[in-house]
Order: structure tokens, then C-alpha cells, then sequence
């Protein structure tokens, strides 16, 4: 699906069960996206991440309810997915500023917060320095953590940065250190979207070509697929932050080609020891596929 589209037709699919409690997972099902690229591409595009967009858009309508009929705050509360009218009355404060029981006198401070309407302007998505290759599957060996979308900007360095403490260290076992430099793990950092609550697997890797593997590293099988390969020129993680929000917000709503194939992101990393160098080059891949309109 068209990738301005799909978060159109998301935010009409909350707004259809607002009262009920969908996951990330079936509203990206419903529009046909991954998961991973659904929640991260509504984040970049709107500011709001998606768990954000529907708790402001129930407790305004709840709000909205309580002025027009004459009910209880606990049917209110439970009517928009909170199970105690005391995390009901927090979660209204936080919102509104003020609590339920003193809306009726303060009317005025509702906080109003409607449906969003996509819209984008597209500026130079086009002249971003991509390549589109198809490639072979083929294993990665590493380690990898859990993480969520909401405040993976700000972990996954983190993670990075203790690998690498490590290694400069040398805390991590013979084993490990042979493999590390065998493998070149620290050459890719993949994305993978394999859970169903919200999260994804961040996998720190290298290639693998055969041999043992250490105790506490695991194998993991890369689809083949076609690749948008996006170059990446900087210091890190700034560089490959702002190509990545750049691929969201003007090169998939502006290209007439390609949509996204699956749920996996590939960051590439070149042997460069300095990443704060101003000419330290990375990439981002994405797998792509025709839109169904140039198959035809």
C-alpha cells in the first residue's frame, strides 16, 4: 500500500475502535504494513507515537463525555480502557491539567485533540544517495536485545556504546574476541520485527561464514530481498537518525517505484574507527518492492 495512504487509512481504523483495545499490531495489519515500520513511520510523520495518538484522542473524548451526559467518572473510565477510575483521574490530569471531578467548573481548559490529517510536503527525496540492489539471503552471527520503538533513539547508542566499552576493554571471552574479529561483528545492525507487542529485535552483527559459534552468540538468517541502500555521510548516530527520518517523510511518500517489503532495517557500518568523523560513512537498507501500479 501507498505509504501516505496506509497512515491515513491507520488513523481512520483508530478512529473506528477507539473503544476497544487494538494493538500496533492490527492496526499495521489492517493497512498492511510491518509492525516495526508502522509504528516507527507514524512516529517520524506525526510527532505522536501510536500508543501517544490514541490515549490523547480517548481522554479528549472522554472528556467530551463527561461534559454532554450525566455519568459516572468510573463508566467513563472504563468505557475508554482504564480499569481504576484512580489511573483513569491520573491519566486525565497529566492530559488536561485539571481532574474529572473539576471539569464541570473548568470547562474552558479542555485540551482538544482531534484526528490528525496527514499532509507532507516533499523536498528533496528524490536527490537522496540511494542505490536499489537484490541480494542473496545470508546468516549474521552476533547478539541482539529487545527494544521498543518509543525510546529506541535513545537505547539502541547506548547499546552500541557498551559493545564497544567491551571490546576496547577486552571484557568479553578468547572466544568472543576471536569471533568479533572474524566475523566483523559491528558491521551491521539489523532490525527485526518478529515480535507482537509493540517491540523489536536489534541485533549488533557480522557475516557469517561457518565455523563455531561461541556460547551467548546466536545465527540468524537474512532474508533475500531488494534493498534501498541509503548512504549515509557523518557523525554517528546523527547521520543515520536524520537519513532515516528522511526516508519517511520524503523519500517513501515521494517515490513512484517502491514500498516497503517487509519488516527489517539493516544499518551498515564501515571499518572507520572514528564514527564522530564528519566523513564517516554508513548506510541504511531497506527492503523494497514495486508498487503493484508498475507491475501491471
Amino acid at each position: 500500500m501507498e505509504w501516505m495512504q496506509a497512515l491515513r487509512q491507520s488513523i481512520d481504523y483508530m478512529e473506528q475502535h477507539l473503544l476497544e483495545q487494538i494493538s500496533i499490531t492490527e492496526i499495521a495489519a489492517a493497512v498492511h504494513i510491518s509492525p516495526f515500520y508502522f509504528q516507527r513511520g507514524f512516529q517520524i510523520v506525526t510527532g505522536y507515537s501510536v500508543k501517544e495518538y490514541l490515549r490523547n484522542r480517548r481522554l479528549y473524548l472522554a472528556a467530551l463525555d463527561l461534559l454532554a451526559k450525566k455519568e459516572k467518572v468510573i463508566d467513563v473510565a472504563f468505557r475508554y480502557g482504564y480499569e481504576t477510575p484512580e489511573s483513569f483521574a491520573k491519566a486525565f490530569i497529566r492530559f488536561h491539567g485539571i481532574s474529572p471531578s473539576q471539569l464541570r467548573s473548568h470547562a474552558s481548559q479542555i485540551r482538544p485533540f482531534l484526528p490528525l490529517k496527514i499532509t507532507i510536503s516533499i523536498q528533496g527525496g528524490t536527490d537522496m544517495d540511494y542505490t536499489i540492489q537484490n541480494m542473496e539471503s545470508f546468516q549474521l552471527i552476533g547478539f541482539s536485545k529487545t527494544f521498543s520503538e518509543t525510546d529506541s533513539y535513545e537505547k539502541i547508542p547506548l547499546f552500541w556504546a557498551e559493545f564497544a566499552q567491551n571490546c576496547q576493554q577486552q571484557k568479553y571471552s578468547a572466544d568472543w574476541m576471536a569471533a568479533l574479529l572474524r566475523y566483523k561483528i559491528g558491521q551491521f545492525g539489523i532490525c527485526i520485527d518478529t515480535n507482537r507487542d509493540g517491540t523489536f529485535r536489534y541485533m549488533i552483527a557480522g557475516k557469517y561464514d561457518g565455523g563455531a559459534v561461541p556460547d551467548g552468540m546466536e545465527l540468524y538468517t537474512l532474508p533475500a530481498f531488494t534493498w534501498a541502500i541509503f548512504r549515509c555521510v557523518g557523525p554517528l548516530p546523527a547521520a543515520l537518525q536524520t537519513i532515516n527520518t528522511r526516508i519517511f517523510k520524503e523519500w517513501l511518500p515521494g517515490n513512484p517505484r517502491y514500498e516497503l517489503a517487509d519488516g527489517y532495517s539493516v544499518e551498515w557500518y564501515s571499518e572507520n574507527p572514528d564514527m564522530q568523523s564528519p566523513d564517516y560513512e554508513s548506510a541504511i537498507w531497506i527492503p523494497v518492492q514495486e508498487k503493484a501500479t508498475n507491475l501491471r
